[in-house]
């Protein structure tokens, strides 16, 4: 298996017919970076807002990732009918309505309430990725795929630096009381503490979902170059034909526990670096947080380009072995130096999600829609990993915790190193053509 993938030079990353189009579809992975890392920043408030310990709060992800779990299969058939615009539109729309949903659920200030909210969130973000993904993938040749899918996905750093920070200004207080005031407090203070903090989520949201408004409004109106969409007769066949693809399956089980992996371990860096750096306040860790994710832009836009001259599944190996690495540094070490190799993990989970994405639907033809959309199924370990580790965090502590991501970034390992490989199935075809 050579390392070295040939890219001919005369092989554009990008055909210019859909460079419009491609700018939109990048504003997508930034609007849902967004949803998504305003969630570490809420898990942290919550707690606060409504008395939650970490294994509760940690539900957050599961309602969100959740949405993404039962969005999938309705926006590949969706799609399937009306195509990949029409289903980035309907996406956005869920998109806007959960988040204007966070008003009347901070009014109420009942946890399933946000919860349903952020699950409209996620089901709509579901037809956005079902869509976005496999619609960047075939911007141009299949062997630069990879290296498409990565560049696209650079500006999933820019939503994710975003989320944390304007997080950590507009809705977090600052006021931050220990157990021992908490209790000091006389009831009528408690309440009305906790109204404030719910309240906080309010105003955010509803800028968000103006935004996300006119961003649907400008996609409305711009024009999608045609690409060979898997409608039709060709597509039938369905999942009894991907499960025959064994890359494919083995990428949707790895893409699994790697967002589990990257779900956790950003969830709850915010208690992680609270819990190991001597006063350390919420604000300031969210930022920390959110400055990592230029380590996350930089890792994706650098990917792009190694891509281009390495073999993707050879860079995913080599990412996933420093990944684990360094939560083992975090785990074992103290201070900052555990914090600052949590934080590093970043860097070295950018590459992860794209690479796996592209690797596990590369050859499937005309069944792209539906094997996309099991990846995006595949989603739902970020709603399963977070409570997890929180509650084996309330019962061991932040640091033990961290097993639970390092399980997850040694599935990919495997992956990279062995489960990309395309079998033969029955019919005697290969299950994926032009592998890495």
């Amino acid at each position: 298996m050579s390392a070295i993938v040939e890219t001919p030079s005369r092989v554009p990353l990008l055909e210019r017919r859909y460079a419009a189009a491609f700018f939109l579809v990048t504003l997508l992975f930034f609007s849902w970076a967004l949803a998504a890392q305003l969630n570490d920043v809420l898990i942290r408030q919550f707690q606060k807002a409504l008395d939650l310990s970490r294994g509760q709060a940690g539900f957050i992800q599961t309602a969100f990732y959740g949405g993404y779990f039962f969005g999938a299969i309705p926006a590949a058939l969706f799609m399937q009918r009306f195509g990949f615009k029409k289903g980035i539109l309907a996406g956005l729309a869920l998109y806007c309505i959960g988040a204007l949903l966070f008003y009347p659920a901070a009014e109420v200030r009942m946890y399933f309430v946000f919860l349903g909210a952020l699950y409209t969130i996620a089901f709509g973000l579901s037809f956005l990725e079902t869509a976005a993904n496999p619609y960047v993938s075939v911007m141009g040749a299949q062997e630069t795929a990879p290296a498409r899918l990565n560049l696209a996905q650079s500006f999933y750093g820019m939503g994710a630096f975003l989320g944390p920070f304007l997080g950590s200004l507009f809705i977090f207080s600052g006021v931050e009381y220990s157990a021992s005031e908490l209790a000091a407090l006389s009831p009528a203070e408690l309440e009305a503490y906790r109204i404030s903090e719910a309240k906080a989520v309010q105003i955010p949201y509803l800028v968000l979902a103006g935004a996300v408004a006119v961003l649907a409004f400008v996609i409305a109106r711009a024009k999608f170059p045609a690409v060979d969409e898997d409608t039709g007769p060709a597509a039938k066949g369905g999942f009894r034909v991907l499960l025959k693809k064994r890359h494919l399956v083995l990428g949707v089980v790895t893409q699994f526990f790697y967002v589990g992996a990257q779900v956790a371990v950003w969830s709850f860096f915010v208690d992680f670096a609270i819990d190991v750096v001597p006063d350390m306040t919420e604000r300031s860790a969210a930022q920390i947080l959110s400055v990592g994710f230029i380590a996350l832009l930089i890792g994706r836009f650098s990917g792009a380009f190694i891509m281009q001259h390495i073999a993707p599944q050879r860079i995913l190996s080599l990412y996933a072995i420093v990944a684990t690495g360094l939560c083992l540094v975090a785990m074992l070490a103290g201070g900052w130096l555990a914090l600052g190799a949590l934080w590093l993990t970043t860097f070295f989970m950018s590459i992860m999600f794209p690479t796996i994405f592209t690797l596990g639907i590369k050859g499937v033809g005309p069944l792209t829609k539906l094997a996309s959309s099991a990846m995006i199924m595949a989603i739902i370990g970020g709603a399963i990993f977070p409570p997890v580790m929180g509650y084996v965090a309330d019962a061991s502590g932040i640091q033990a915790a961290l097993v639970v991501p390092i399980v997850g970034f040694v599935v990919v390992l495997i992956y990279g190193v062995w489960g990309h490989a395309p079998t033969t199935t029955r019919d005697g075809a290969s299950s994926a053509s032009n592998p890495p």
